[in-house]
C-alpha cells in the first residue's frame, strides 16, 4: 500500500509539473544596442540640447520570446522632468520638452516593455551634449574703478571677468575695446587686464571720468545646425582721482577794499578767496599778510577776511597795498604750495553813491559771454569782466550781491562787498548747463546795500550763450522711412527726406543701386540715370546713416516701393493669326500685359469686327472665342455665307484696364471644321499639329530613326554571327509571303516648310516612289534606298485674291498684326479642306513603313 500511495504522489507531482510548464510564460526583452544605436533600450543615447521639441529621437524595440505583441512605456523618478513621451505600440520616442544641459546634463529614464502579463524595466540615461546657445556674461558688475591721476602709463588698472556656461569653443572667451583708437586703454584679449595705453597719462583737470566699453565673445559653435557665436558688452567707468600736483589760486582778483571815516575799528573791509588748484581732493587754504598792512589790518587765516584794526583816523595812508599768501595745508598739518594776490584798500569818507557795475571801458549794465555746454563744476567763468563799486565810506559801501534767475546753476563770488570787488560767478550745476535744454540763459546780477536807510542797488544783465559739445548720439526722427515712388519719374527725382534730431549731422551718402542720399539735407533721390521699373524690381529697402565727427551714429532703415505705371500694352502669342475651329469646341486667344499690378495687367478681350458679322462670341476674360450656339453644322455655315472654304476674318482686341488703358488688335483667321472629319489617333494628331508643321516632322523623324537603329542592330548581330560561326552552314530555306499582285512600293511625300500665305500651305506636299528591294531576305547585303529627289518649289496661288477679302490691316493704339491672304485653291483637298489630304498621306506612308518591317524573316 505504501509503494501504491508513492506511486500516486509521484504522479500527483508530474502532472503539476506538466501543468505548471504548460502555463510558464517568459518575460519580453529589449534588443542590445550599441553605440549610436537609434533603436533599442536608449541606453548610450546622447542628444544635443539644440534638438528641437517634436522630434523622433529614438525607437524602442523589443521582442517577446513566446512572440506575443510588446508594448513600450517610459516613466520617471518622482520630481522629474518629463522630457520624452512614447508612441507604446511603435516604440517610437519624442522629444517634448526643450532641453537645457546647462541646467540638467543627465536624463534618467525608465523604459519597461510589456508582454500583457510580463514588463520588464530599466534605468537608462540620456546625456545632454552641449550647444553654443549661452552668451558670455560679465561677473561682478557693475566696473567702477578709481585711478590716480599720476599712474603711470602701461600700467594694469582693472580685471574683468566674464564667464560662458557652453563648454569648448562656444565658452572659450576673448575680450577687446569698442572704439580702441579713440581709447586712452588697452586690453588683454585673453585675461580681460585693463590697462592705460603706453604713452597715455591721464589728467584730472583735464576728464575726470572715461567710459570703456568692453565686448566679451566667445569662440562660436553650432546651434541648430549654423555656427553661431555669442557676445556681451559692458561698461567700465574710470573714475581719475585727483593728485596734489597744481598750486592754488585767488579768484575774484584783483581786490580792492575800501575804509570809511566812520569805520569802526576790526570792522571787515573785504574778503580773498583762494582754491586748491586740485580739484578732486583739495587741501585746505591758510591765509596770511606778507607786507604792507603796516600794523592796521589783519586777516583771518581760515576764511580770508581782511579787517582794518585801527580807527580810519589813525590811517596815515590814503592807499594800502596789501600782499596776501595763500598756501595749501595737507591732511598731516603740512604747509606745500603757495600763491600770492595783492589786496588795494582805499580810505575814503564820503557816503552819497550806489553800487555801480564796471566792465573793462568803464560803467556797464550788460555783460554777455559765450562758453561751451556742461563745463566743470567749480570752473569761473573767465570770459567775464565784471566790478563793482560803491564810492562810499564804511557802511554805506557795503553791499550784497546775488544772482536773479534760474536757481542753483551759478554761485557768485563774493557775496558781501565793501566798495569794491571783482566779481565772479562760478559754476554750481555742470548738468544743467545743457545747450539742448538752453540756447542762451538770463541772469540779473543785484547789488544792494546792506546797512543803509537808502538800500542803494542796482543791476546788471548776465547773458550767457551756450555752444554745443558732441553730447549726444545723432538720431533719425523715425527708425524706418516709407516712401512712394512711380516707375516713370525721371532720374534726380526727389523720393523721401531724412531728418536727424541734432544740429549739422553728417548723413553718410547711400549708393544703393538707384539711390542716392544728399549729405547735409537728408534728401534721398534717384541717380540722374535710374530707370524705374516696377516689372522688374518693385522693393527696394536700405539703411541710412547719421554720424558726428566723434563717430557716434546711428541707422534708420528706408523702405522704397515702386508704383505700377501703366506702361505696356497686351501682346498677344505668336499663334494668334491663324486658328482651327471644330463646330461646338472653342478656341482660345491669349494676350499678356507685362505690367507688375493689377489692374493694369488685367487683360479683357472683345470682338472688334467680323466677317461676317454676329457669328461669333467671346469670353471677356478667357478669350475663349465660340459661334453662336444656333451655328451646330457645316451646312448652316453655307446657309450663312457663300464662302464654302469657311475661313472667317474676326478682328479681336486685347484691352488693359489701366488708366489711360492701352489695347492692342489682331486679325484672326478661323477655319471651321466639323469633328467627324477628324477621326483615328494620327488625323487628331495632325490637325493638333496643323498650326505647328515642325512639331509633325520631329515626330515622322523620331519614328523613322528608331526603325532605322533597329535595323541597324538586327543586321550587325546576324555578320557577328556569321562570321564567328565555324561551321559551314546549309542553304537556308526561304519562305516568302504570298505573293501580292504588284511588287509593294512606299509613296514618299515630303514636307517642305516655307513661309505660308495661309494656315492650308503650310504643308505642300510632293509625291516621290521608291521600290522596297532585299525585303526581308538574308543575303546578307544591305541596300541603300534611293535618296529622294528635290522637292519641287510650291506651287503658285491658284486666283489671285477675291476683292471681297483682301488683305487688310486695322490700326491701333499699341499697333497691329496683319496676317496673310490665304489661298483658298490650296485649302480645299478631298472633302474640301487640306486635312483630309495630309491625314491620308500620312497615314498611308506609316502603314506601309510598318508593313515593310512587319513581314516575317525565316
Amino acid at each position: 500500500q505504501s509503494q501504491i500511495t508513492a506511486t500516486y504522489k509521484m504522479l500527483f507531482f508530474a502532472f503539476c509539473f506538466v501543468l505548471i510548464a504548460a502555463q510558464a510564460n517568459y518575460a519580453p526583452y529589449f534588443f542590445d544596442n550599441g553605440a549610436r544605436s537609434t533603436n533599442g533600450n536608449m541606453a548610450l543615447l546622447s542628444l544635443s540640447e539644440d534638438t528641437p521639441v517634436g522630434t523622433h529621437v529614438y525607437t524602442l524595440n523589443g521582442t517577446d520570446p513566446e512572440g506575443d505583441p510588446v508594448t513600450y512605456g517610459l516613466a520617471y523618478e518622482a520630481g522629474s522632468r518629463r522630457y520624452f513621451s512614447v508612441d507604446k505600440n511603435l516604440g517610437n520616442v519624442t522629444l517634448i520638452e526643450e532641453l537645457d544641459r546647462e541646467k540638467e546634463d543627465e536624463i534618467e529614464v525608465i523604459v519597461s516593455i510589456s508582454d500583457g502579463l510580463n514588463t520588464v524595466s530599466e534605468k537608462v540615461r540620456i546625456l545632454v551634449t552641449d550647444a553654443n546657445d549661452e552668451s558670455p556674461e560679465f561677473i561682478n558688475t557693475p566696473y567702477i574703478v578709481q585711478v590716480p591721476e599720476n599712474t603711470p602709463s602701461g600700467s594694469s588698472i582693472f580685471k574683468i571677468e566674464a564667464v560662458d556656461k557652453d563648454t569648448g569653443s562656444g565658452g572659450s572667451i576673448t575680450y577687446f575695446l569698442q572704439n580702441i583708437h579713440a581709447n586712452k586703454f588697452t586690453i588683454d584679449r585673453h585675461s580681460g587686464v585693463l590697462r592705460i595705453k603706453t604713452g597715455v597719462t591721464l589728467d584730472y583737470e583735464k576728464s575726470r571720468t572715461h567710459f570703456v566699453v568692453v565686448v566679451a565673445k566667445d569662440g562660436g559653435g553650432k546651434l541648430r545646425g549654423d555656427n553661431k557665436v555669442f557676445s556681451a558688452t559692458t561698461t567700465v567707468t574710470v573714475n581719475v582721482e585727483d593728485v596734489q600736483d597744481t598750486p592754488p589760486m585767488f579768484i575774484g582778483t584783483p581786490y580792492y577794499g575800501y575804509v570809511y571815516e566812520d569805520t569802526l575799528a576790526g570792522s571787515e573791509v573785504l574778503t580773498v578767496v583762494a582754491l586748491d588748484g586740485d580739484r578732486g581732493k583739495p587741501n585746505s587754504i591758510h591765509y596770511c599778510i606778507v607786507n604792507g598792512d603796516e600794523g592796521s589790518f589783519e586777516i583771518s587765516n581760515t576764511t580770508g577776511a581782511i579787517s582794518v584794526i585801527k580807527s580810519p583816523n589813525q590811517l596815515k595812508k590814503e592807499v594800502y597795498e596789501l600782499k596776501v599768501q595763500a598756501s595749501e595745508v595737507s591732511q598731516e598739518g603740512d604747509i606745500s604750495v603757495y600763491a600770492f594776490a595783492m589786496v588795494t584798500i582805499r580810505v575814503v569818507d564820503l557816503n552819497n553813491h550806489p553800487p555801480t557795475f564796471y566792465g573793462e571801458n568803464g560803467p556797464q549794465n550788460r555783460f554777455e559771454l559765450t562758453m561751451y555746454e556742461h563745463p566743470p563744476e567749480g570752473e569761473i567763468l573767465r570770459g567775464l569782466k565784471i566790478t563793482v563799486n560803491d564810492s562810499d565810506q564804511g557802511a554805506n559801501a557795503k553791499f550784497n550781491l546775488r544772482l536773479v534767475g534760474p536757481g542753483g546753476i551759478f554761485r557768485v563770488v563774493p557775496q558781501t562787498v565793501l566798495n569794491e570787488a571783482q566779481v565772479t560767478i562760478i559754476v554750481e550745476n555742470s548738468a544743467a548747463i545743457d545747450y539742448e535744454k538752453f540756447k542762451v540763459l538770463t541772469f540779473k546780477l543785484l547789488a544792494i546795500e546792506v546797512n543803509t536807510p537808502e538800500k542803494f542797488s542796482s543791476t546788471a544783465d548776465v547773458v550767457i550763450r551756450l555752444l554745443d559739445t558732441n553730447d549726444n548720439v545723432p538720431k533719425f526722427s523715425s527708425d524706418y522711412y516709407i516712401a512712394r515712388i512711380p516707375e516713370n519719374s525721371p532720374g534726380g527725382s526727389n523720393v523721401v527726406a531724412v531728418t536727424v534730431m541734432i544740429k549739422n549731422p553728417k548723413v553718410f551718402p547711400c549708393f544703393f543701386s538707384r539711390f542716392l542720399i544728399h549729405p547735409s539735407t537728408g534728401i534721398i533721390y534717384t541717380q540722374p540715370w535710374a530707370v524705374l521699373d516696377a516689372e522688374v524690381n518693385s522693393k527696394y529697402n536700405f539703411y541710412v546713416k547719421a554720424e558726428d565727427t566723434d563717430g557716434k551714429y546711428s541707422l534708420a532703415e528706408v523702405f522704397i516701393t515702386v508704383l505700377d505705371v501703366n506702361d505696356h500694352s497686351p501682346e498677344f502669342n505668336e499663334n494668334i493669326q491663324e486658328k482651327t475651329m471644330i463646330i461646338g469646341s472653342p478656341v482660345k486667344i491669349e494676350a499678356i500685359d507685362q505690367d507688375a499690378e493689377e489692374p493694369n495687367n488685367i487683360v479683357d478681350y472683345s470682338i472688334m469686327q467680323a466677317d461676317p458679322a454676329n457669328v461669333f462670341d467671346i469670353d471677356q476674360s478667357t478669350g475663349e472665342i465660340k459661334l453662336k450656339s444656333y451655328i451646330r453644322s457645316l451646312d448652316i455655315i453655307h446657309n450663312i455665307t457663300k464662302n464654302k472654304d469657311c475661313i472667317w476674318s474676326v478682328v479681336v482686341q486685347a484691352k488693359d484696364r489701366g488708366s489711360p488703358s492701352f489695347s492692342t488688335t489682331a486679325v484672326l483667321k478661323i477655319d471651321i471644321t466639323e469633328e467627324t472629319l477628324h477621326k483615328g489617333p494620327m488625323a487628331a494628331f495632325l490637325m493638333q499639329t496643323k498650326d505647328n508643321p515642325m512639331k509633325a516632322l520631329g515626330v515622322l523623324a523620331g519614328v523613322m530613326g528608331i526603325m532605322v537603329l533597329i535595323t541597324i542592330m538586327i543586321s550587325t548581330a546576324m555578320f557577328w554571327r556569321n562570321k564567328r560561326s565555324n561551321k559551314i552552314m546549309p542553304v537556308r530555306r526561304i519562305i516568302k509571303k504570298r505573293q501580292t499582285p504588284q511588287p509593294r512600293t512606299v509613296r514618299m511625300e515630303w514636307l517642305k516648310f516655307k513661309r505660308p500665305s495661309n494656315a492650308a500651305e503650310k504643308f505642300v506636299v510632293e509625291d516621290d516612289t521608291k521600290s522596297l528591294q532585299n525585303e526581308n531576305s538574308n543575303n546578307n547585303v544591305q541596300v541603300v534606298p534611293v535618296p529622294p529627289t528635290a522637292p519641287l518649289p510650291p506651287p503658285p496661288p491658284a486666283a489671285a485674291p477675291r476683292g471681297d477679302a483682301p488683305g487688310w490691316r486695322v490700326p491701333t493704339v499699341s499697333g497691329s498684326l496683319t496676317p496673310k491672304y490665304i489661298n483658298k485653291q490650296l485649302k480645299k483637298r478631298g472633302h474640301g479642306s487640306a486635312h483630309n489630304a495630309l491625314v491620308s498621306e500620312l497615314k498611308m506612308k506609316f502603314e506601309k513603313r510598318n508593313a515593310a518591317f512587319s513581314e516575317p524573316h525565316i
